[in-house]
């Protein structure tokens, strides 16, 4: 039996791009510890609840059923999804799980244009709970950030739906027989197998499919703005241009003007002033730039942007990069002296000195 979530190597941003602290999202998330530290997935713990697919930033892992439910939400004329466990009166989903910020705000862009339902069972005893719990904190953070999106309606609506009526909740939070939500969980593993008979190739591509289905829905309304975790640089920011050079997007660039300087300088040395652009629609908000800024410039805040801004190109720094007032090297820091000249003085005994 194949299972639903699969890992594409070629989008792992430790695959895009090493970095010293490598990304661990999917294994501190995985509720069942089904993930290994080499992104290893144990399809007997693992119970498709979504969770290493909403937390990771760059679709590493998955569900194999996304192209299907991209052709849904678009083309269904009412959009009514489920999970295993509830009535099956819709696109079954594994679990509320797979859904990050920009799935949320994905279907509140749709709601804007047709009824937006998801259907749930009661979810306090179910083994997806924290999963589904997680997804809905980030539907709160979303509506704070948007309190004038488009309704999407949830409900509880569990498979024995004569014995229990639908009711529209916020969180669920009591039981339902395990059994039947086995049963439903096995049937849509069973649509899975039908669905893809050969195990899914690795695939890469640069966007994620959330983002790609955002910018596809906000594409059709140029004047709608969606809250967005934008990259903003301060003024202590030293021109070093190293969160460009760490991005494993490619939402950062940096354009250079150079100095006729004397030929022994290197490249870096001859940098007169240093522009970083941002392309808001590859960032996926990992912090890696925030995280190796020396000068602690870099910082995350939301901003209203149209899928104008969203997809273009934006200045967000112009400055001169610091060199050593000693011997000229290029400094990376707030100081005045490259890191040998501050270690190597008169009044410093270096490195290696006893």
């Amino acid at each position: 039996m194949a299972c639903q979530m699969v890992y594409h190597s070629g989008n792992c941003l430790n695959t895009k791009k090493p970095f010293a602290r490598a990304c661990r999202l999917c294994i501190e998330r995985c509720p069942h510890q089904a993930i290994s530290e080499y992104r290893q997935l144990e399809a007997k713990r693992c119970t498709e609840c979504g969770a290493c697919m909403a937390v990771c930033p760059s679709d590493g892992f998955v569900d194999r059923m996304m192209d299907k439910l991209h052709a849904y939400l678009f083309e269904a004329n009412e959009i009514v999804l489920n999970c295993p466990q509830a009535s099956p009166i819709g696109f079954e989903i594994t679990c509320l799980g797979i859904l990050n910020r920009d799935g949320w705000m994905t279907l509140m862009l749709l709601a804007k244009e047709k009824p937006v339902t998801i259907i749930t069972g009661v979810c306090a005893e179910c083994e997806d709970r924290r999963a589904c719990a997680a997804s809905v904190q980030t539907f709160k953070q979303v509506h704070g950030d948007w309190p004038e999106h488009a309704v999407v309606r949830l409900q509880v609506r569990p498979d024995e739906e004569a014995v229990e009526p639908a009711t529209e909740v916020v969180l669920p939070m009591s039981g339902v027989p395990r059994g039947e939500m086995t049963s439903w969980r096995q049937k849509g593993r069973d649509k899975i197998e039908q669905w893809l008979p050969n195990l899914a190739g690795d695939e890469t591509y640069a966007l994620p499919k959330y983002r790609q289905w955002l910018l596809e829905v906000l594409e059709k309304t140029p004047t709608e703005k969606i809250p967005f975790r934008a990259l903003s640089i301060a003024d202590s920011c030293t021109s070093c241009g190293v969160c460009a050079a760490i991005c494993p997007q490619g939402a950062l660039q940096t354009r250079e003007e150079m100095n006729q300087g004397p030929e022994d300088l290197t490249k870096e040395d001859k940098i007169a002033s240093l522009r970083i652009i941002l392309e808001p629609q590859k960032c996926v908000q990992c912090g890696r730039c925030v995280d190796v800024c020396r000068s602690k410039a870099l910082s995350f805040s939301t901003k209203l942007l149209s899928h104008r801004l969203l997809t273009g190109k934006i200045l967000i720094h112009e400055g001169s990069p610091s060199y050593c007032s000693r011997c000229g090297k290029r400094i990376f820091d707030n100081s005045e002296l490259c890191l040998v000249c501050s270690t190597s003085g008169s009044d410093s005994q270096g490195f290696f000195t006893h």
